[in-house]
């Protein structure tokens, strides 16, 4: 098997490649660079299997040979980068995307998107189902992420209904684990890195929004599940066990061991009140559900940001 991953330098996205070559596949990672990292995928550059492209796939990409699969990652996935990123971002999610499926097309592959609960916006549905079609701000700040991934699943379900392409929908909620950037913005690397460094933590609004966080190697075993199955919908996957802010400030400060204040600031616009998955439809359809307690995985993301810091 030979399986193209886009965003392959990225935090999910390194963790696919090696996955994938430790199921015996031959591995092409894609990524522009912009947030991915090569330190990311630097143990994976010596296997003969292993190739590195450096690419925007919101430009046309010639592959030699046939593909199997292809899982389109790509895309900036924090606030802090697709706010950096607004056009590169929308770019990516809707050229990218029309270029990956094509090639996918051509080479007769599977193809896995990795859309997002930010399909859901700030949601008056709770806990979030794959048939809820969401509450975006399209035209807010936020919107350049939101809509593309939005459009994203347009585009992968036309080419499916169109052409026969043999597609799956993954939207993954807030997940966490070796590998994620200290300065991505993201409220985990936020709270690890300020308690480490002795600083405030920063909670925004009242810290009673929610979230729900699931380790890396569950959200991995999910997506290789599902790209196995014959499913053309969206599947959740994620862990549905909710912590507001406020209680998940607590338990980074516990874990490190920091005194630390914890200082209020206000909420961005838009941000989610809210976020849970319902994962009915991963529970039927895959027998998956999250099997890495949150104590855990803080644990061993927490060695990974003492070695980054």
């Amino acid at each position: 098997m030979r399986t193209l991953i886009t965003g392959g330098a990225g935090f999910i996205g390194s963790h696919l490649c090696e996955r994938f070559l430790e199921e015996g596949h031959d591995v092409v990672c894609v990524d522009n660079l912009i947030t991915g990292r090569l330190s990311n995928i630097d143990h994976l550059r010596d296997n003969p299997r292993f190739t590195f492209v450096a690419h925007d796939v919101s430009q046309p990409l010639k592959v030699d040979g046939p593909i199997d699969n292809v899982l389109h990652f790509a895309s900036p996935a924090s606030p802090i980068d697709y706010l950096k990123y607004p056009i590169q971002t929308l770019k990516v999610g809707s050229l990218g995307t029309h270029n990956m499926l094509g090639l996918a097309k051509a080479k007769q592959s599977r193809f896995l998107l990795a859309s997002t609960s930010e399909v859901y916006g700030d949601p008056e549905q709770h806990p979030q189902r794959e048939d809820y079609w969401g509450h975006v701000n399209c035209v807010g700040v936020r919107g350049c992420y939101d809509e593309a991934k939005r459009f994203s699943e347009a585009i992968v379900m036309a080419y499916h209904r169109t052409h026969g392409i043999n597609t799956r929908i993954v939207r993954i909620f807030n997940t966490y684990g070796e590998r994620m950037r200290l300065d991505d913005g993201r409220v985990l690397p936020n709270f690890m890195g300020q308690a480490l460094r002795g600083e405030p933590l920063t909670v925004y609004g009242d810290g009673k929004q929610t979230r729900s966080f699931c380790y890396v190697s569950d959200l991995v075993e999910g997506i290789c599940r599902l790209l196995e199955v014959e499913f053309h919908e969206p599947v959740n996957l994620g862990n549905p066990d909710e912590v507001t802010i406020l209680q998940f400030a607590e338990e980074i400060r516990e874990l490190v061991g920091a005194n630390c204040r914890i200082e209020f600031r206000p909420l961005p616009q838009d941000d989610p009140k809210v976020r849970r998955p319902d994962i009915s439809r991963a529970r039927e359809l895959l027998g998956w559900e999250p099997r890495v307690p949150r104590s855990e995985g803080l644990r061993r993301t927490l060695e990974h940001f003492r070695r980054e810091i």
